[in-house]
Formats: structure tokens, sequence, C-alpha cells
């Protein structure tokens, strides 16, 4: 871990109100080194055993959480059994590559969306996530 990583990751962690503990940064200092992506608590816990970090999988999943809630990542529901968590918070939506388990960016300007539901009374839409279910063709 370079000093200029921890910097930023200690940065990132007190601008969104978290406190920048050593676990904190170590996860954070994996989760943004490879640019945005998407991951799961599974693939950041073996990210983390690989480089040596001494964290529990509940930690990572508390943390993501805490990222999350702290506007650093979002969650991304594609499928029941698995949440991915997206460090690009910023409107998009993602295709996922059905029994590869992949998932990649949609640019926000290919999609447009309209005829949305009236909210119920109180409330307002914060965001459309459109998730593109894709399979490879039939090879006939």
């Amino acid at each position: 871990m370079t000093k200029a990583m921890e910097i930023s990751s200690q940065e990132r962690l007190r601008n969104s109100g978290l406190r920048p503990t050593r676990q904190r940064i170590a996860l954070a200092d994996l989760i943004f080194a490879k640019g945005d992506r998407h991951l799961t608590v599974e693939e950041l816990h073996e990210e983390a055993v690989d480089a040596g970090v001494p964290v529990s999988l509940a930690t990572v999943y508390n943390t993501l959480h805490q990222f999350t809630e702290a506007g650093m990542i979002r969650v991304l529901a594609v499928e029941s059994a698995r949440t991915y968590f997206d460090t690009n918070v910023s409107d998009h939506h993602h295709f996922f590559i059905e029994g590869q388990n992949e998932v990649l960016d949609i640019p926000v300007s290919n999609i447009q969306i309209g005829n949305l539901p009236e909210p119920p009374e109180g409330m307002e839409i914060s965001h459309v996530d459109v998730v593109v279910r894709l399979r490879r063709k039939s090879q006939r």
C-alpha cells in the first residue's frame, strides 16, 4: 500500500463522514485501487485475504454497507443470491451476463427512461436502475 493511496483512502473516508480505521482504509484501498468496478462481499474478502489484510467476512460485509450508507459505493441488486457493490455512484445502468456473474456498465446516454409511474403521495423517485440480462447465443 503506497502512502498516496493511504492518504487518498483516509480523505475519502473522512469526506464521507466515516472514521478512517485501519480495516476501513485497507478495504477502501482494495476497492478503489482498480477504478470503477463491481464486486461482491466474497470477492472483496478474497482480495483482502490475498493481500494479507486480517479481516473477517462479516467485517467486509459490514464495511461495504457502511460505505454504501456514506455514499462511497452503491448496492446493485442483480440477482437474489448475490449482492454487487458498485464503485461508480453516478447515474448509469448495467448489463448482467448470466452464467458468468459478470456486471458491466452501460453508458447512461444509451438508455432513455420514460413513462415512469407517479410515486405514491409523499414519495419521490430517487433513481432508476436498469439491468439488462445477457446470455451467450446458442451455437446451432
